[in-house]
C-alpha cells in the first residue's frame, strides 16, 4: 500500500479551486483581541460587560463617584465590581482613559460634594442618654438624597463640659469619610446665645482639611429672629441664613432660609425635620436636611454643614432636665 499523499507534497497537485457557485475563498476575519483565556468561565445570562453594581439605599457609599470615565480617587483603591478572571468590572481590561482633571480649589475628601445639591444629617440615638439623661458626645451620619452614608461626624468633648455647660458648650467635631479619614473639622468656642448679649454671640470655625480654615458661621444680632452670616476664610460675608421667630417643630419642619448676603429670594435652606412624636419627646435625636445650589462653591457647602450643627446645638439640643431653646431671647 502506498503512503498517503497530502496536499502540498511533492508530485501532488493542490486541491482544485471551486468555480462559479462554489464556496468563497475569502479568509475568515481574525477576532479582534484574541479569543481570551479558554479556562475563563463565561458570564451568566444578562451580564453586561463593564457593569458596575450600584449600592442599594441604606448601604454605605464606599467610594465617591466621579464623572463618566474617571477612575477612583488616588488612594481609594479600585472601584468595587464583579470579577470573572479579568479586571474588576468586566471580562477584559478596558483601554486606559486619560485621567480627569481634579476640580481646582476642592479640599481633599470633599470631591463628592461637587456632585450633589442636598445633604441629610441624622443624629444617632444614644441609649445611655435616652434612659438616664447622661449627656454623651453627639454622633451623626451624613447621607446623600438616596440615604447612602457619605460622611460621619462625632463631637469631641469631655464629660464635665457636656453636662455642665449644656447646649452652650464648646467642642471640636470631626467629620470623616467612609475610609475613616478626617476631611472636615468644626471648632465651636464657648459663647453666649441670647440677643441680650450682642457682643459675644455664637460662632463656629470650619476647617477642611483640618488646620486650613475655609469659612466661619457667625450669629448676627437681631431682636426677633435667628440670623447667621456664612463667611469665607477671610471673614467676608458670602450668604445669610435666617430662621423663624419661634424655632419649635411642633408636628412640622423648621426652616432656616439661605439667602444672598443682601437678602432677597432664598437659594437654599436648612430644615429641622419632624422625627415623630416619640423621638421628639423622649430623645434629642434630630434629623436635618440641607439644600443648596449644585454649582455652589464646595467650601461653602462644607460651611453650611457646620451651620447645621451649630443650629442643632443652639435650638434643638436638650441636656438633662433643661429644655431646648426656641427663640433668641432664652
Amino acid at each position: 500500500m502506498s503512503a498517503p499523499v497530502y496536499p502540498g507534497s511533492p508530485n501532488q497537485a493542490p486541491y482544485p479551486m471551486p468555480q462559479g457557485g462554489g464556496y468563497s475563498m475569502t479568509p475568515y476575519p481574525a477576532p479582534q483581541g484574541g479569543y481570551g483565556d479558554p479556562s475563563q468561565a463565561a458570564p451568566p445570562p444578562g451580564f453586561s460587560v463593564g457593569y458596575q453594581p450600584q449600592p442599594s439605599p441604606g448601604q454605605p457609599v464606599m467610594y465617591q463617584p466621579g464623572p463618566v470615565g474617571q477612575g477612583p480617587a488616588p488612594g481609594q483603591g479600585p472601584v468595587p465590581g464583579h470579577e470573572y478572571g479579568g479586571a474588576p468590572g468586566g471580562i477584559a481590561p478596558a483601554p486606559a482613559a486619560a485621567p480627569a482633571a481634579v476640580p481646582v480649589g476642592v479640599p481633599p475628601g470633599l470631591e463628592y460634594l461637587t456632585q450633589i445639591d442636598q445633604i441629610l444629617i441624622h443624629q444617632k440615638v444614644e441609649l445611655l442618654e435616652a434612659f438616664i439623661g447622661f449627656e454623651t458626645n453627639n454622633q451623626y451620619e451624613i447621607k446623600n438624597s438616596l440615604g447612602q452614608k457619605i460622611y460621619k461626624a462625632k463631637e469631641k468633648n469631655d464629660c464635665c463640659t457636656r453636662n455642665c455647660c449644656g447646649s452652650l458648650r464648646s467642642f471640636d467635631m470631626k467629620i470623616k469619610d467612609n475610609m475613616d479619614r478626617e476631611v472636615i473639622r468644626l471648632i465651636r468656642p464657648f459663647r453666649c446665645v441670647s440677643c441680650w448679649c450682642p457682643c459675644c454671640l455664637q460662632e463656629m470655625e470650619v476647617q477642611a482639611p483640618p488646620g486650613t480654615t475655609i469659612g466661619y458661621v457667625k450669629q448676627d444680632w437681631h431682636p426677633c429672629v435667628p440670623v447667621f452670616s456664612i463667611q469665607g476664610a477671610n471673614k467676608e460675608t458670602v450668604m445669610k441664613l435666617e430662621g423663624p421667630c419661634f424655632a419649635c417643630n411642633c408636628c412640622g419642619d423648621v426652616n432656616f432660609e439661605l439667602k444672598g448676603k443682601s437678602g432677597g429670594k432664598p437659594i437654599g435652606r436648612i430644615s429641622k425635620q419632624w422625627s415623630g412624636l416619640l423621638k421628639e419627646v423622649f430623645t434629642d435625636t434630630d434629623n436635618f436636611g440641607i439644600q443648596f445650589p449644585l454649582d455652589m462653591d464646595v467650601k461653602m457647602k462644607a460651611v453650611l454643614m457646620g451651620a447645621c450643627f451649630l443650629i442643632d446645638f443652639m435650638f434643638f439640643e436638650k441636656v438633662g432636665e433643661m429644655n431646648q431653646r426656641s427663640t433668641v431671647f432664652s
